[in-house]
């Protein structure tokens, strides 16, 4: 399975970014060989349409689910629109969001967990 975690930093040891649309980095990782490959979030500077630009992002990937701390009712939207499960309240490094994950220690979200423009400093 492709999952997808919002990272703070590239690489394994980063820790999670608590916001989606504007997280500095994703970790895509393949949980049938633990393969991390981090890429940029585009939307991390945008003006507008952050989560909705980030979320296209995760789909364009393949992943089947997004780890992350929050997730705003946007994101959320186009995530589950594209058949994406959301775990949300995920914190620690990414290696650590993978093995609670793997361990079935997470709960699925089933909407935004914040509102909309969250993780803007305005």
């Amino acid at each position: 399975m492709i999952i997808a975690i919002t990272a703070s930093a590239e690489g394994i040891d980063s820790p999670v970014d608590p916001r989606f649309g504007r997280a500095a980095y994703f970790a895509i990782v393949d949980t049938e060989n633990d393969q991390c490959n981090s890429i940029p979030n585009e939307a991390v500077s945008a003006a507008a349409g952050a989560g909705v630009t980030a979320a296209k992002t995760i789909t364009d990937t393949g992943a089947q689910a997004v780890l992350t701390g929050n997730c705003g009712p946007n994101a959320a939207r186009t995530l589950q629109a594209a058949g994406i499960k959301i775990y949300a309240g995920v914190s620690g490094t990414v290696k650590e969001a993978i093995e609670a994950f793997k361990a079935g220690k997470l709960n699925e979200t089933q909407g935004p967990t914040v509102e909309s423009h969250f993780g803007t400093n305005g």
